[in-house]
């Protein structure tokens, strides 16, 4: 295939994990028993510009669609960090109700409100219907697209330049990703801000976060390759912070390459420094991943298979896509892990894709009392098994296999 960026034609594979079907598309009791479409799942590296991404078999429009069931306000950690975000981002750029913030890929309002509630201007780009009624719900405007320099353009004329412009989770998820970032370039008003934050392929690797890999991320994202894709597409990155969430995420800000004044800090360049010192623009920092994820594969199902011989129930909890991506690859059924337990009502009474799993609510794991509880969601690891803590009065233990098996 060809590169999604610069074109060049890629030949080095970081990971085959087979073929699974898109990781939210759940089935519901109407469509149980028909079949589901599956797609290739490989990663490739381009040894241009070194953005690692999946081979395309999918379109966008098949992955986010009506029924679309992520809605970012089931995690309070991640509630949390939104709201310190926005409130950090008033005192950094002086916002008030003469800004505009925007987010792409707004979800069910989930950000937003925090700036709603502050009084200042604002609107979401959400593509999947779903997520933008529960969004319109709050009162925040949704416009329900795909992001791209044509809607950008389109709200320019309209009068919604912005002063901030928030992405969170969302650059890997396009499949034309310079279009994509010359929207943003397109859409900041000349002093404007955007931000972005994405999981940081350093960590990915390092810590063998192969369960973070699926279709609907299109790409693994280095600081360095994201420099250089935004300035190839009209913007600066002057800053850079790493955060602890999704397992080690990245915040990039940037500003338009025309307008911008500020001055690049110190954080950009010590990061590129040391990605550069690990190799990350040469395959030796890439081999051996796809071993270590067969690893940690024999790890569960060797779990698995002992747990049910010995007569012990699993029950796992989080039916989010990371699950989906190690369910599928290991090729686990329900017949080693009765149910997948979840907050999101969206989801319950379907089932996992592939799997087949059943979902429901939290209240099964009271009523079934599991011997083991696996938590999908690894990176809330510490969130779940505090809600959760009470499967200890009949004895149970978690179980976690990312970044590295365990049970407590």
């Amino acid at each position: 295939m060809k590169c999604r960026h610069c074109s060049s034609e890629i030949t080095f594979q970081l990971i085959d994990l087979g073929t699974a079907p898109p990781s939210n598309a759940y089935l519901t009791p109407q469509t149980i028993n028909q079949p589901e479409t599956w797609f290739p799942l490989n990663v490739v590296v381009c040894e241009k510009c070194w953005l690692v991404q999946v081979e395309s078999s999918s379109r966008a429009a098949d992955l986010f669609n009506d029924e679309y069931a992520y809605f970012s306000s089931f995690s309070d950690v991640w509630l949390q960090h939104c709201k310190g975000y926005v409130g950090r981002m008033i005192e950094k750029l002086g916002l008030n109700q003469s800004s505009m913030v925007a987010e792409i890929a707004s979800n069910d309002g989930y950000l937003l409100q925090f700036v709603q509630e502050q009084k200042i201007p604002c609107f979401g780009v959400e593509p999947t219907a779903s997520t933008a009624i529960a969004a319109r719900a709050k009162g925040i405007e949704t416009i329900e697209e795909f992001f791209g320099v044509a809607l950008a353009t389109r709200l320019v004329n309209e009068g919604k330049a912005a002063d901030l412009i928030a992405a969170n989770n969302v650059l890997a998820h396009v499949p034309d990703i310079n279009d994509f970032v010359r929207g943003f370039a397109t859409l900041l008003k000349a002093d404007g801000v955007a931000t972005f934050e994405f999981p940081h392929l350093m960590k990915m690797i390092e810590d063998r976060q192969f369960d973070t890999i699926y279709h609907e991320h299109y790409s693994y994202l280095s600081l360095s390759t994201v420099v250089d894709i935004f300035a190839a597409n009209g913007l600066s990155v002057f800053d850079v912070e790493q955060i602890p969430t999704h397992g080690g995420s990245l915040r990039v800000f940037a500003q338009r390459s025309d307008t911008g004044s500020r001055l690049m800090e110190d954080s950009v360049t010590d990061l590129l420094k040391l990605e550069s010192d690990k190799g990350m623009n040469t395959v030796d920092f890439y081999q051996g991943f796809e071993d270590e994820a067969e690893q940690l594969k024999s790890a569960l199902m060797d779990f698995l298979i002992a747990a049910k011989e010995d007569s012990k129930k699993v029950a796992a909890y989080g039916a989010e896509a990371k699950g989906n991506t190690f369910l599928n690859y290991a090729g686990v059924k329900s017949d080693l892990i009765s149910f997948v337990s979840d907050r999101n009502p969206a989801k319950q009474g379907k089932w996992m894709p592939g799997s087949r799993i059943p979902i429901v609510g939290e209240q099964q794991i009271r009523d079934e009392q599991p011997d083991f509880v696996l938590i999908l969601p690894w990176n809330l690891q510490d969130e779940v098994s505090q809600q959760l803590s009470y499967i200890r009065e009949w004895g149970a233990q978690f179980v976690v296999v990312q970044p590295k098996f365990r049970i407590w």
